[in-house]
């Protein structure tokens, strides 16, 4: 139903809708006409989600600075999998990947040549590794998404250089964040960083919209072209989150059905943030 200048706006703020979303509805019918993909309102978050979802970001980034303390050499990804998972329920949270489509731990860890969907095991820890550990917690019905390296030891130049640029390639597709910019933004700007080291970026993964679902539209891809994509508006909520790796773009899955690696065997590294249109840029709610 077409809404009138007067009846109140379909997101929910209260206030009139000529007051509200009228004139970026009508930029947006515009933008469309012209061929734009432009987001289904069902995906742009209300200030009362908006919140839930920063609290429960801020749960997960809470127990990503715990693991700082607790994850060195000798540890097993399994240990890291029990601290997330007691940790998450004492705060009166529950861990998102339990049990999401049959994956059977609390957080997924993944090392070395591991692009991400690692399943914690009796594996150790040992010097020279490098560890992704994806956290997501559910907290009030809200799901808040976020995922950081961690050096085990003393890795070699390069694995450390890749946790770099990983980070950096994150953060540089944050900067992309804006009203009326397009998702492809992101991934452009991220594979021109990384085609500078001699680096790839994974294509089979990408970020994703997050919050009332652990998965919703959009799909961030992390490469491809600028100028390309959904348009991004105010309180839109999605993750960023690049996998760079060392040699080649392409990934397997292992027998386990969750496992990509990478298919030539070089390292992978990957940070995550999830980050919220604003009306004047980005915020990040996992930081």
């Amino acid at each position: 139903m077409k809404l009138s200048r007067n009846d109140a706006c379909w997101c929910g703020s209260g206030r009139k809708y000529k007051k509200c979303h009228l004139e970026m509805d009508l930029r947006l019918e515009e933008l469309e006409k012209k061929g734009y993909i432009i987001p289904p309102r069902s995906i742009i978050k209300t200030e009362e989600q908006i919140a839930g979802i920063r609290r429960a970001c801020q749960l997960s980034r809470e127990i990503l600075d715990g693991l700082e303390d607790v994850i060195a050499p000798g540890l097993t990804t399994e240990a890291i999998n029990t601290w997330v998972h007691e940790y998450t329920m004492a705060h009166g949270a529950y861990p998102a990947p339990l049990h999401y489509n049959g994956y059977p731990k609390s957080v997924c860890t993944s090392i070395n040549e591991v692009i991400c969907h690692g399943i914690p095991e009796q594996r150790v820890l040992v010097d020279g590794d490098i560890l992704n550990v994806d956290v997501t917690c559910i907290l009030d019905g809200y799901y808040g998404d976020t995922s950081r390296m961690y050096l085990i030891g003393e890795p070699s130049a390069q694995a450390r250089e890749l946790v770099q640029v990983a980070r950096e390639c994150m953060y540089l597709g944050i900067e992309q964040v804006r009203p009326f910019n397009r998702v492809g933004d992101i991934g452009y700007t991220i594979e021109q960083h990384v085609r500078k080291y001699g680096y790839s970026v994974v294509q089979d993964f990408g970020g994703h919209g997050v919050g009332v679902e652990f998965h919703e539209e959009p799909f961030v891809q992390h490469y491809g072209e600028k100028d390309s994509g959904m348009i991004l508006i105010p309180n839109m909520v999605f993750t960023i989150e690049p996998m760079i790796n060392t040699g080649t773009y392409k990934c397997r899955v292992l027998d386990d059905n969750w496992t990509a690696v990478t298919a030539d065997g070089s390292l992978s590294a990957q940070w995550e943030h999830t980050v919220r249109v604003t009306e004047g840029g980005v915020e990040i709610l996992s930081e």
